[in-house]
């Protein structure tokens, strides 16, 4: 069983920083793209930004300059640097791996039950 585990949201205010984590356990054979998403209130859910496993990025316009994405690829693990946060970053963030798993045949896409982040103003 494939499982994706978030960690690291909260609450911060504004102009702050927070790092979310979230790392695939399971029977994995390889890990190919992964990402993050988020999800605020009476909205429709939007990629935040993406790395490859030989970890070429891309982000959303409204992150860039202030958000990292990066990868441990030894740990299965993704992370979401988050600097220069603003109230309009708050929502469910949700990370999201295409997964090889054991004895599989093709990649599957997986997903975190996601991590709230609420940015004060």
């Amino acid at each position: 069983q494939v499982q994706l585990a978030e960690s690291g949201g909260g609450l911060v205010q504004a102009g702050g920083s927070l790092r979310l984590s979230c790392r695939a356990s399971g029977f994995i054979s390889s890990i190919n793209g992964m990402g993050w998403h988020r999800q605020a209130p009476g909205k429709q859910r939007e990629l935040v930004a993406t790395i490859t496993v030989g970890s070429s990025t891309n982000y959303a316009d409204s992150v860039k300059g202030r958000f990292t994405i990066s990868r441990d690829n030894a740990n299965n693990t993704v992370y979401l640097q988050m600097n220069s946060l603003k109230p309009e970053d708050t929502a469910v963030y949700y990370c999201s791996a295409e997964i090889l798993g054991a004895g599989a045949v093709r990649f599957i896409g997986y997903w975190g039950q996601g991590t709230q982040v609420t940015v004060s103003s």
